[in-house]
């Protein structure tokens, strides 16, 4: 039986406090991988992600950086030299929000926020952790994207336009790194389903459902499923790829 097997693996999971990046943070833990947990803000769920993953059974280590901040990621990252070990699977999951209004009310600060923590997030983390990576002659970064990317609903610029340019540079990275065996691809989650609305009880909604072929919404379950099946070999010779998780809504045409 063919199975993830990430053991002997370290992942930086960024926004690992989130709702959607402590799912994925567990379920590289559940596959065998040592997990670095960044947080920006939220030092209390970070510690408490790392009861859980040492309670699975691997290591954990919390480190904390602004990564829309290029000398931030590097004090991150000489941190992790001198107290833990530098990662090969790196999941750039953090993100900011903003308010969602048309282009003519968007404050152009939104632009420029999403640009730092979604454009600039890949390219100060390629600039840590690649150099690494390519020491070792191997090394996946995965990106979260969105589906948003390719719907161009209104009140999404500011969104669209942060994901759009990290598809970008994650496509340039990945042609750029290939030979080293470092692959780079992005994993794009339609409206998922998260630990909150569970408890809210907002699962569901029927508008959304039906544009979905498989008239549900995804989990954040199956999200972290996606990310683990990249991280690991049997994704070997796969790169530069979008990935939508999202039930069949988006469908990039070849």
């Amino acid at each position: 039986m063919i199975a993830i097997d990430l053991t002997n693996q370290t992942a930086l999971v960024t926004g690992a406090t989130g709702e959607l990046g402590r799912v994925i943070a567990r379920t590289l833990a559940i596959s065998g991988a040592d997990i670095i947990i960044h947080y920006y803000s939220n030092k209390n769920k970070a510690a408490q992600l790392k009861q859980e993953i040492e309670q699975i059974g691997r290591q954990a280590h919390i480190v904390q950086a602004d990564m829309s901040k290029l000398d931030s990621v590097m004090d991150m990252k000489s941190k992790l030299v001198e107290g833990f070990r530098l990662p090969n699977i790196v999941v750039a999951n953090a993100v900011s929000q903003y308010q969602w209004v048309s282009v003519l009310e968007q404050n152009t600060s939104d632009y420029v926020d999403q640009f730092n923590t979604t454009v600039l997030q890949i390219v100060h983390a390629a600039k840590a952790f690649v150099p690494h990576m390519i020491e070792q002659q191997c090394g996946r970064i995965i990106a979260i994207n969105t589906e948003c990317a390719m719907q161009n609903f209104p009140t999404q610029s500011a969104y669209i336009a942060g994901k759009r340019g990290m598809d970008g540079v994650c496509r340039v990275l990945a042609k750029e790194i290939g030979e080293h065996q470092i692959t780079v691809n992005q994993v794009a989650p339609g409206w998922t389903i998260s630990e909150r609305d569970r408890e809210n009880n907002t699962e569901h909604s029927e508008e959304y459902e039906r544009t979905v072929p498989l008239r549900r919404r995804g989990t954040d379950q199956e999200i972290a499923n996606v990310v683990a099946f990249l991280a690991s070999s049997l994704a070997s010779f796969i790169t530069g790829a979008y990935v939508p998780v999202s039930g069949g809504n988006v469908m990039p045409a070849i």
